[in-house]
């Protein structure tokens, strides 16, 4: 077992995060789980790496200038040794905030987690602030794949799924603490697979239209059902007289 497991275990203990999302609701079989693609992490890698290359050059330049500077001045060996300590004190903060931050970069891949079931999916990404979506397939109104230069030449691609959008996700997201989250937007991040994954969704969103299956939180944010137009009301008062006399008929049958 390597350093990494124990620190990793112990940073989802201190933050409180649970190893894998419980699974969206659905028939019990239907289940897909689906993580982001290798090709991903290296692409955010690099990416780190890139950033801190700069920060390690420049550190580097800040040594050298100030050691430079010193001889320059020919200081004395007390302003030499606060200077080394001050270097030394710079390499290590820059060592640790390094160390911390690739931690923290593999633990947001590794917590990555997309589920799939025949009613609906759930994505959760995150570790210091954690955002977990549950989408109904169907209220999904549209599914697209983007790929961007580097996500070609990497080979990875992200699956978009939007739902029909509403007031009250946009205040639930609100009371959660993620105020630029957009509930409406479930995004598949860094899928090597994600022509499979689109087409997986959209048969699911065929299914679930066709069955009528839907989300009950939609009935109730639509509220009671809207009364008749004045062009149908004609038609509706004939069919209430008609049922009036068909029941009037029917006591009087009764009572004979």
């Amino acid at each position: 077992m390597t350093v990494y497991e124990p620190l990793k275990s112990a940073a989802l203990a201190l933050l409180k995060v649970p190893p894998e999302p419980e699974d969206p609701f659905g028939q019990r079989g239907t289940l897909r789980v689906f993580r982001a693609s290798p090709a991903f992490w290296r692409y955010r890698l690099l990416g780190w790496g890139i950033g801190h290359a700069g920060a390690v050059a420049l550190a580097l330049v800040l040594v050298v200038a100030s050691h430079g500077g010193a001889h320059a001045a020919k200081s004395g060996a007390a302003v030499h040794g606060i200077l080394l300590g001050l270097e030394v004190l710079g390499l290590v903060v820059l060592a640790v905030e390094m160390a911390i931050s690739y931690a923290a970069l593999r633990l947001d891949f590794e917590m990555r987690w997309y589920k799939v079931t025949d009613r609906s999916l759930r994505i959760r990404e995150g570790v210091w602030i954690v955002r977990e979506q549950t989408m109904t397939f169907a209220n999904v109104q549209n599914v697209s794949l983007s790929q961007g230069p580097l996500e070609r030449l990497f080979g990875f691609a992200n699956l978009e799924v939007r739902s029909a959008g509403g007031g009250g996700h946009a205040a639930q997201a609100q009371e959660h603490g993620a105020p630029g989250l957009d509930m409406h937007r479930a995004v598949f991040r860094g899928l090597d697979d994600a022509a499979t994954i689109r087409d997986l969704v959209m048969a699911r969103v065929r299914e679930a239209r066709d069955g009528g299956l839907g989300d009950p939180d939609d009935a109730e944010e639509a509220g009671p059902p809207a009364p008749p137009s004045a062009a149908g009301r004609p038609a509706l008062l004939a069919s209430i007289r008609e049922e009036a006399a068909a029941l009037r008929r029917a006591a009087e049958g009764l009572g004979a």
